[in-house]
């Protein structure tokens, strides 16, 4: 199963930085690029455990929609989202939160196993895990910019 592996520092309290990695507003405005938006379970505000949500975004030029599950909640140290539903044959995130003096590590680990077998393995080598590191990366530089100023506060 691949995994991607990704840490980033942001200078900022850890319950902000745990707050707006839940924050289905800020995801939708970190990925504006891909339309997402929540169309079912969890519409806006901030996940806990044991939440739903459907997202209906556009990847690859195709409309796709995605249900995820909150598994595993310890704020504001971790979460965890699983999909239930989507294009992914498995998908597993989780999402750490380590406080260090002045800064915030928030470290993901996303865990996936694409579809189509042979064929989903080829994508994954040829695009796949590179689309899904920059998809995830931008989540984080945005999540990073909001924690580190007052623009926080139009989300939380």
């Amino acid at each position: 199963m691949p995994v991607i592996y990704l840490e980033i520092n942001i200078k900022a309290d850890i319950n902000i930085v745990f707050d707006l990695a839940r924050s289905v507003d800020l995801h939708k405005i970190s990925t504006a690029h891909t339309k997402e938006e929540a169309v079912a379970g969890k519409v806006s505000g901030l996940v806990e455990l044991n939440d739903t949500i459907t997202w209906k975004a556009k990847h690859f030029g195709i409309t796709q929609m995605l249900t995820s599950k909150i598994t595993e909640f310890d704020q504001p140290y971790h979460f965890t989202d699983e999909m239930v539903k989507g294009a992914f044959k498995r998908f597993v995130h989780q999402h750490d939160f380590v406080k260090k003096d002045d800064f915030v590590t928030m470290k993901d680990v996303f865990l996936y196993t694409a579809p189509l077998g042979a064929l989903g393995r080829l994508a994954d080598k040829l695009f796949l895990k590179n689309y899904m590191t920059k998809f995830l990366t931008k989540r984080n530089e945005i999540i990073k910019q909001y924690a580190e100023s007052e623009k926080w506060k139009d989300v939380l």
